[in-house]
């Protein structure tokens, strides 16, 4: 049994990040309808569609319903799901789902107890609502991009992890259990509005970076502070093999666990200091560098990695994508699983990460392909056959 069993959720989410936020929910148990947008030419999905839909991470344990909601009759069917829904996700820009029938204001007069979750780039007010951006944008404005990277390059662009998925997915999916858990208490449900910029702000305000900010005015410049990648401390070495070898001894005695270990004992002096916070490591400390980086040339990645995980460092392999998958830790702890489709047969994918000792989540089906089950939904409503396929004739579903 899931945590979240029982719980429905509508998904109108048009990008990942609002795809990942539930489906983090639907792991735990809850059943999350995906309400996509019918193809304009009104022709089925085909078979390759299919078999790559089904290998999609952030849509498995969910059900797809193709539903034009910019016509009066499907807005209407949206209506009548959301009568019977706990919360509603969507990612659109502020207004839109007003103009398709579907917004807090609206819903929450058909149905007092919904959890309505919007996910959008500057949020639902401010000067800033109504523009278009994607995650590097929402980095360039938080001041995170200006700070990753070396000091004499442009910042280098973390994929988009941060303000997407670390920001928006899970400030999203903790700020709808949270309204939940409100729910709970006073039987009433509320609007949920994140935003990508202000999830990506507080992620940066939780590292060590702005620590002193605001108390001291220490402000950080990219490839400075002792997470900058310029201390030897906390930096990436070249190996024999040319790989790549990831040292992170921030504490002085995993350093020095380090430094006996390659055997430059008077390397100790090089530890993490109390002023490098924003300041980027001097001469000396980057000729220590470069002489362990010296050192690390002398062993494969493999051999370094086998080496110093017995003297208790922070070392960690930089690996290619097919190397992850095949990781012991990474088997161990099932973050490559396997689910049977009726049609593509083993779909192979990410495993659940928060892992629960009562009511673990799991991947009971892989993801749908658009308008799967959408006839399995609208007869649920009560409608008929016939009903449906009027709707269907009409390119209002699919």
């Amino acid at each position: 049994m899931g945590v979240l069993d029982g719980i429905k959720i509508l998904e109108l989410a048009r990008v990942a990040p609002g795809e990942f936020c539930t489906m983090l929910l639907a792991d735990m148990g809850a059943e999350v309808l995906k309400i996509e947008t019918p193809p304009a030419d009104g022709r089925p999905e085909s078979e390759e569609e299919k078999r790559r839909a089904a290998f999609a991470f952030i849509n498995r344990n969910k059900r797809s319903l193709a539903l034009n909601l910019k016509a009066p009759e499907g807005q209407a069917i949206f209506q009548r799901l959301a009568a019977g829904a706990d919360v509603i996700v969507e990612g659109f820009r502020p207004g839109v789902m007003q103009r398709l029938g579907g917004d807090y204001e609206t819903i929450r007069k058909i149905n007092p107890r919904i959890v309505y979750c919007s996910l959008s780039g500057f949020g639902q007010d401010g000067p800033y609502r109504d523009y278009p951006a994607h995650d590097i944008n929402y980095l360039s404005l938080a001041g995170v991009l200006g700070l990753i990277g070396e000091p004499d390059r442009k910042p280098a662009i973390p994929l988009n992890i941060v303000a997407d998925y670390g920001g928006a997915s899970l400030h999203g999916a903790l700020g709808i259990m949270l309204a939940l858990f409100a729910r709970e208490r006073t039987g009433k449900g509320q609007h949920v509005d994140v935003a990508y910029l202000d999830s990506t702000l507080s992620l940066l305000a939780a590292t060590p970076n702005l620590r002193f900010f605001f108390s001291d005015g220490f402000a950080p410049r990219r490839g400075a502070g002792f997470l900058g990648g310029s201390y030897p401390y906390y930096a990436v070495y070249e190996t024999k093999d040319r790989k790549l070898l990831s040292i992170g001894c921030t504490e002085p005695w995993l350093w020095e666990n380090f430094c006996r270990a390659i055997g430059r004992p008077e390397f100790v002096r090089y530890s993490r200091l109390a002023d490098q916070f924003v300041r980027a490591a001097n001469a000396e400390e980057v000729r220590a560098r470069e002489e362990i980086e010296a050192i690390i040339r002398t062993r494969t990645r493999d051999e370094w990695y086998d080496f110093l995980v017995k003297h208790d460092v922070c070392v960690g392999k930089v690996y290619d994508v097919e190397e992850v998958f095949e990781d012991p830790q990474v088997r161990a702890r099932h973050m490559v699983v396997e689910t049977e489709h009726p049609e593509v047969g083993k779909v192979k994918e990410v495993g659940v990460a928060i892992k629960m000792s009562q009511t673990p989540g799991t991947v009971r089906m892989a993801a749908p392909y658009r308008g799967e089950h959408t006839d399995q939904v609208l007869s649920e409503l009560g409608l008929k056959p016939a009903e449906i396929q009027q709707l269907r004739d009409k390119c209002l579903v699919a």
